[in-house]
């Protein structure tokens, strides 16, 4: 072989080398790609399962299922001088019967059964209104509330007549009525806006989120006044006034190590330094929310000093030029263009505040609260709490509600990191 022919093979085997080299850089590139449009796809159907779970087993909730009746206020039944020892929950059930044509046995049998269908709620509202007018005694008045939860789960096809009599809470007699007082137009179905108006109740058709809301709304109000403020303020002089020596690198290392601390070391925390030391009242707001506050202020630390150390040293290097103070800097001009990331980074910490359960169980608020918080100090209870107290009850409608009370959290936690978008496109068109 020449060296001609040598020297014209060598260039041909270097750009077949190259060639092959090209194509397996490209089908690597293909791969990548493959396998992160796969993780997406994977994290997608997972997302769509867990939410269309939640929502498959929640959205009966916000239909529910009332009765309207007229009820005779009998004088001989009801006791002038004691107005709460009546039983009002007897007397629906007579009017009940009457609409049935039943007639009650002398066990009152068919009367506890048709209790069984009908909410306390009838027996309040008859209550309060006698309280507030006695001259109804000895009238008819009509009363409209909710079913007793398995009624109102029967119409919603959770308790079927295919079942078993014996494995379901309604036996077939129950269920005839229920359909009757259907077919007569007693019975309708609507939106349940008493799940947003009322606080929590033993009673499964009673029960609300009021409370929950409330109270999550207060405990993060005083989580963002401390959390926020203290955060950014510390962020700014690590990051803009701090010298670099070994004690701040000592600092950055032990923030950066609380971020990772799990949730329920800082309501062991808050239950031995708030409650046991300094006597905060346990399962309220205010220590629920110094307790987040803990938790939160790693996270708007870290947040607040990336968005700094995401402005240009132009900028400071402009101001300190024409003459501004170190602080004028700082304050007028990098704080003002970090403020998306920063409000990002709060609005954020705080959603994940708003989900946490753990902690809050340490200090006390588990416990069951039946109406609106009184103030800071009162006792009250919040969204992920109340999902777990739900969750546990016993009652099937409870599981209903608990599914529902997930839902109403994660479209607080949905407008919150809208928020977080909305402000951080507000900060950036202003600046």
């Amino acid at each position: 072989m020449t060296d001609a022919t040598l020297g014209a093979a060598a260039p041909r085997q270097a750009s077949s080398a190259a060639e092959a080299r090209l194509k397996k850089r490209h089908r690597a590139e293909r791969l990548f790609k493959a396998q992160g449009v796969a993780a997406i796809v994977v994290a997608m159907i997972f997302l769509v399962v867990l939410v269309g779970r939640i929502v498959s087993q929640g959205y009966s909730t916000f239909e529910t299922h009332t009765l309207s009746v007229p009820v005779y206020l009998n004088p001989d039944r009801i006791d002038t001088s004691d107005l709460s020892g009546v039983n009002y929950d007897y007397i629906v059930a007579e009017a009940v019967m009457k609409k049935l044509g039943l007639q009650d046995d002398d066990y009152g049998t068919i009367s506890s059964k048709v209790q069984d269908l009908v909410s306390r709620d009838f027996g309040f509202q008859l209550l309060n209104k006698l309280k507030a007018d006695q001259k109804l005694i000895g009238q008819t008045v009509t009363v409209t509330g909710p079913l007793k939860a398995d009624a109102d789960l029967y119409f919603k096809g959770q308790i079927k007549r295919s079942t078993a009599e014996g494995d379901r809470k309604l036996d077939n007699q129950q269920l005839d009525w229920l359909d009757r007082l259907k077919k007569d137009g007693a019975i309708t179905s609507g939106f349940n806006l008493g799940f947003f108006t009322h606080s929590d109740s033993t009673e499964p058709e009673q029960a609300g989120v009021l409370g929950a809301v409330i109270g999550s709304a207060m405990m993060l109000l005083i989580t963002a006044l401390i959390a926020v403020p203290v955060g950014v303020l510390a962020a700014v002089y690590l990051e803009e006034f701090a010298p670099k020596n070994r004690w701040t690198d000592i600092i950055e290392v032990n923030i950066n190590n609380l971020a990772a601390v799990p949730s329920i070391v800082y309501g062991l925390l808050g239950l031995a330094l708030f409650i046991n030391w300094l006597n905060v009242p346990r399962g309220s707001p205010l220590v629920g929310g110094l307790v987040l506050a803990l938790m939160a202020l790693p996270t708007v630390i870290i947040a607040t000093r990336s968005a700094l150390k995401a402005v240009p040293p132009s900028i400071r290097e402009a101001a300190l030029g024409v003459g501004a103070s170190k602080t004028q800097t700082v304050f007028h001009h990098v704080l003002p263009l970090a403020m998306p990331g920063v409000m990002t980074g709060a609005i954020l910490s705080l959603a994940h505040a708003l989900g946490e359960t753990a902690p809050l169980l340490m200090i006390g608020m588990v416990s069951f609260v039946p109406g609106v918080p009184e103030g800071l100090t009162g006792a009250a209870t919040v969204l992920p709490v109340q999902v777990f107290i739900w969750e546990n009850a016993s009652e099937r409608a409870f599981h209903e509600r608990t599914a529902a009370a997930i839902i109403v959290l994660l479209v607080f936690m949905i407008v919150m990191n809208a928020a977080a978008v909305i402000l951080r496109r507000r900060f950036e068109r202003r600046w």
